[in-house]
């Protein structure tokens, strides 16, 4: 099952929404945790099975996503710029994408990384079609 990890305060919107869309056409819909301030989460559409963690601050926002994540073999797509996930991304037991439109140097070292602003959507479909998942 993909799992789908989205700093909400990190990435913008206009960057968030059409990777949710994508998603949203795949049979089975991933695991999904979006964190960060109430203002940011409600900026986008979210599927209903979409856990939301709202933080004053994005301190306590990295960390309960953080702490939402779980090791798996599982496809991650991790919508984070911030450099504070590189460690995650690179010790994640299964493959990795990152989607952001400033990513941190250490997360560019540790997955693939992913601009949908820029790029367009599909590398993204390219990524979920080689680990089975479109």
């Amino acid at each position: 099952m993909l799992r789908v990890l989205v700093d909400a305060d990190n990435v913008a919107t206009s960057r968030v929404q059409p990777v949710l869309d994508l998603l949203a056409e795949l049979a089975v819909a991933p695991w999904m945790t979006a964190s960060g301030r109430q203002q940011a989460l409600d900026a986008v559409d979210w599927p209903s099975h979409a856990e939301l963690l709202a933080h004053p601050g994005w301190q306590r926002a990295d960390s309960a996503l953080a702490e939402a994540y779980t090791p798996s073999a599982d496809p991650l797509i991790l919508v984070s710029g911030d450099g504070d996930f590189a460690l995650l991304a690179a010790r994640h037991p299964g493959a990795v994408l990152v989607v952001s439109g400033a990513p941190s140097t250490r997360l560019r070292e540790a997955a693939m990384v992913v601009d949908p602003a820029v790029d367009g959507l599909q590398p993204i479909r390219r990524w979920l079609a080689t680990h089975g998942l479109a």
